[in-house]
């Protein structure tokens, strides 16, 4: 592989699972990576900056770069669009950073038809009832509120099979140490992050964690 330039990194994960808390150490701890930021027509909301949380444009804008083809992947949501700018993700790529896509299942399939060189990553919850507890941190949302999230996250976590890498998120130091060796194995410098990251893989985790992952989705 070209070292020259850097990786590309899908990461998803259902809601409650830590995937943000993980991602924002990693990158505190490996000034190689960063987080891609994807286009929004969503208004601003307080205390996020322009080319930090999103780029903010107005639909117009957006419309103007899905005509020419910039989006590796864009969805509606909630009435407002989101995108990931291809222009934008291959400059960081070209400075030989690694880069990060927060996306979801759907996201990533279509972002591996146009970039079949990225590598994948799924996090899960250590169990339900872990991710019950943490979907209900504050413990101020109704039962049906939980249930619907619940099912949501259900529903995205069906598809982990789907992904290179499955991490699961129990003790989050042990993850953390989980997802830096992902990164380092696909390094020139990370010759012992090979093997551990030859553990992370989907047919690993299928054999070794068989009862937690048709718990998870059951």
């Amino acid at each position: 592989m070209n070292h020259s330039s850097g990786t590309l990194y899908i990461v998803s994960a259902p809601s409650g699972a830590g995937k943000t808390s993980l991602v924002t150490e990693l990158i505190k701890q490996d000034p190689r990576v960063s987080v891609s930021v994807s286009h929004t027509t969503r208004k601003m909301r307080p205390g996020e900056k322009h080319g930090t949380n999103y780029h903010f444009v107005s639909h117009d804008e957006f419309k103007t770069l899905i005509a020419k083809n910039d989006f590796l992947e864009h969805a509606e949501v909630f009435g407002n669009f989101y995108g990931t700018s291809r222009s934008a993700m291959q400059q960081t790529l070209n400075k030989g950073k690694d880069l990060i896509l927060e996306i979801d299942w759907q996201g990533a399939r279509q972002v591996r038809k146009l970039m079949p060189k990225a590598r994948s990553i799924f996090i899960l919850p250590p169990s339900q009832q872990a991710l019950r507890q943490r979907l209900d941190g504050r413990g101020q949302d109704s039962e049906e509120i939980i249930a619907g999230r619940m099912k949501e996250a259900v529903s995205e976590m069906k598809h982990y099979n789907e992904y290179e890498y499955v991490i699961i998120n129990d003790q989050f130091e042990d993850a953390l140490e989980d997802l830096k060796a992902v990164f380092r194995s696909n390094r020139e410098d990370g010759a012992d992050a090979v093997a551990h990251a030859e553990k992370l893989t989907l047919a690993n985790q299928q054999r070794v964690h068989h009862a937690l992952l048709e718990e998870l989705i059951g």
